[in-house]
């Protein structure tokens, strides 16, 4: 999940790169077209585009097709640098003037108006930083770059436990043990070291995949895959995708700093598979909408497609929903998740359908 723009912000619930070059490799070919309805941070679409393959990406959440086309977009790098490192440096020297000034740092007056999830989760002087930054933004050519700059340095700036980055209950404001570093650790206080840590790392994924990116297309829409229509016909070689999981993952709370910065759009009726109490997510609710998606999805493929889905399937859904869309089971692959990124102790494994569109 390290290598280059896989990752520029964290996602949880991503699959990794390699299964899907594995996968990709071995069942495509260079210059084929690839679809991923549930694009999530764009993992997919990267790497078909490394092997020499279109790809087509499809995401619900703003949050995540923000993500999805920072690493996607292909960039005028000059200017990138420019302004990445224009922006820091004048977000490092407000800093400075709010370290020197006490009333600036802890006066009832926040210039910023920032929202009460911040008021909550932040220190003042890192509020302060992130605000300054984002009120910077407008003034630049690479705006969306910058938003996932801020965006993971103020996930980062939270003042929550070091190891529970992911999905944290409270903020911490007091010292305490961390199970992380094996010592007492104090809670954040600022947010420039990550601000600045993350803008050279950002500059220099993109590099990276600037270096080794494809002249293959990517296009990336915005919208609901089980109602969304597509610029193309019949078209489609195949589909790579990892549908959200039953009742797992919360994907607006999980960036609710994102949400809170920059007023994305929430779609908590419509979002598939999640456990907000709003979406009244049940196993004949997932059953349907992952079937109304993939019968869309096969409007546009070529007979005799492919079709790789990545699901942790513990209901034992899918063979149903490939009865009703036509799609007949190849084989099923199941891969053991041995590397969490949260520390517990839940065991999880993933199965990957690999179908075919009769």
């Amino acid at each position: 999940r390290t290598k280059h723009v896989h990752r520029l912000h964290p996602y949880l619930g991503k699959f990794i790169p390699q299964l899907v070059e594995v996968f990709l490799k071995k069942y495509f070919k260079k210059g084929q077209t690839i679809l991923d309805p549930f694009l999530g941070s764009g993992t997919t679409l990267i790497e078909a585009n490394l092997l020499g393959m279109n790809s087509i990406g499809i995401e619900l959440s703003e949050f995540s097709y923000l993500i999805a086309r920072v690493k996607t977009q292909k960039y005028d790098i000059e200017l990138v640098e420019k302004e990445i490192l224009d922006i820091l440096n004048k977000t490092r020297e407000f800093s400075k003037k709010v370290q020197a000034n006490s009333k600036l740092l802890f006066g009832e007056d926040f210039s910023f108006q920032p929202s009460e999830y911040f008021k909550t989760w932040y220190h003042p002087r890192a509020i302060k930083e992130i605000y300054f930054y984002k009120n910077l933004i407008p003034n630049y050519t690479n705006q969306n770059i910058l938003k996932i700059i801020l965006s993971r340095a103020a996930r980062s700036a939270r003042q929550i436990p070091h190891y529970d980055l992911a999905r944290p209950k409270k903020p911490v404001k007091n010292k305490y043990w961390c199970i992380k570093h094996r010592q007492y650790c104090y809670p954040t206080d600022n947010a420039i070291k990550f601000i600045n840590r993350y803008s050279w790392d950002t500059l220099k994924r993109i590099k990276e995949f600037d270096k080794l990116r494809t002249e293959a297309k990517i296009i990336l829409l915005q919208g609901d895959a089980r109602s969304i229509k597509l610029p193309i016909e019949k078209e489609i070689d195949g589909i790579f995708t990892s549908p959200p999981y039953l009742g797992l993952i919360d994907y607006h709370n999980q960036h609710r700093y994102a949400y809170e910065l920059f007023y994305f759009k929430e779609y908590p009726e419509a979002e598939i598979g999640s456990p907000n109490k709003n979406s009244n997510q049940t196993k004949e609710n997932y059953k349907k909408d992952i079937t109304v998606v993939l019968k869309n999805m096969a409007n546009y493929l070529k007979p005799g497609a492919k079709i790789f889905i990545v699901v942790n399937d513990k209901h034992n859904l899918y063979p149903e929903i490939a009865k009703e869309c036509n799609f007949k089971i190849i084989d099923v692959f199941h891969r053991p998740v041995l590397m969490r990124t949260e520390r517990d102790n839940n065991r999880f494994s993933e199965n990957i359908y690999y179908l075919v569109n009769d």
